[in-house]
Formats: structure tokens, C-alpha cells, sequence
């Protein structure tokens, strides 16, 4: 299921990928399902799947590709929390090059992750509840300039 572009978006722990040793391991988002979602939705693409390439430090997410046609959409899934979203290329991060769901995205959903809309993503810092980031989530933020959701969720930051 897609999230109402309206509901107003709070970050929770992890999600930037920084975590505080007091505050125990991040949770992990679960690459098996993640991978039969992305074989579900190439079939409901009537497509293949692509290259697959699982999060290393730095990056906060997986990727992966569909091939449909002669077009490939790239998949990013969020490691610690079961967000997904869409972009035309590859990147170590992201910060407004996102995508609209795919008419296949609901199988994403399907198997319980949550499909994050292009309006979300590009949503300004201020207009989400970013009180849970530390004062070093904070300085990251400020050094890379990130400006939207996205750029908090999908990052590559050391």
C-alpha cells in the first residue's frame, strides 16, 4: 500500500542509517522478502529482473533493477526500515532523482513494504517530524545539503 502523500512523515530511528551504540542495532529489513517482492513485481511488469546489489557501508539501501521492455526502473529499498522507492538510475544517493510508483509497485506492498510516493520523498525537512535525528544526523544533513526526505532515507553519507 502506498502512503497518502498527506500523512505527515516521522523518521524514526534508524533511518538515516546513523545509529547510537546505547541504542542497540538498527533493525534490518528483510533482503529475502525484498527479493520475492522484486520477482513478483517484474512478473506483474512482465519483465526480468536485473542486477541486484545489497547495501554496503556507507549506503542506507539496496538496489536493484526491472527490466521491462527496452526500459529499466531501479528499485531502492531501505536496510533498516521496509520503505521502497523508484529511480531512473543508480546512484550512492539520492536526493530529489526519484520516480512515481511504477503500476507494479503494489507488489512491493503486497508483501508489506511501504511504497513511498515521489510528493513524499521530495517533501522539505520542515514539513516532517524529524525530531528522533541526533545532533550528528544533524551535521551530516547540513554538510551534504540534503534538503528532502528522500535524501535523509536514500544517503550514502560516511
Amino acid at each position: 500500500m502506498a502512503v497518502d502523500k498527506d500523512t505527515a512523515f516521522t523518521l524514526p530511528r534508524g533511518a538515516t542509517g546513523f545509529f547510537q551504540p546505547e541504542g542497540g542495532l538498527l533493525p534490518e529489513t528483510d533482503q529475502r522478502t525484498f527479493r520475492a517482492a522484486l520477482y513478483a513485481a517484474a512478473r506483474a511488469a512482465k519483465g526480468q529482473v536485473g542486477e541486484i546489489e545489497e547495501q554496503g557501508y556507507p549506503r542506507t539501501f539496496h538496489t536493484a533493477t526491472v527490466i521491462e521492455g527496452t526500459g529499466e526502473c531501479v528499485i531502492l529499498c531501505h536496510a533498516y526500515h521496509p520503505w521502497v522507492a523508484f529511480a531512473q538510475e543508480r546512484r550512492d544517493w539520492y536526493t530529489e532523482e526519484f520516480l512515481a510508483p511504477p503500476p507494479w509497485a503494489h507488489a512491493f506492498a503486497d508483501l508489506g513494504f511501504v511504497v513511498l510516493e515521489l510528493a513524499q520523498l521530495t517533501l522539505p525537512l520542515s514539513d516532517i517530524d524529524t525530531s528522533v535525528l541526533t545532533r550528528g544526523e544533524w551535521s551530516e544533513v547540513r554538510f551534504y545539503g540534503i534538503t528532502t526526505l528522500g535524501g535523509v532515507l536514500f544517503n550514502a553519507w560516511d
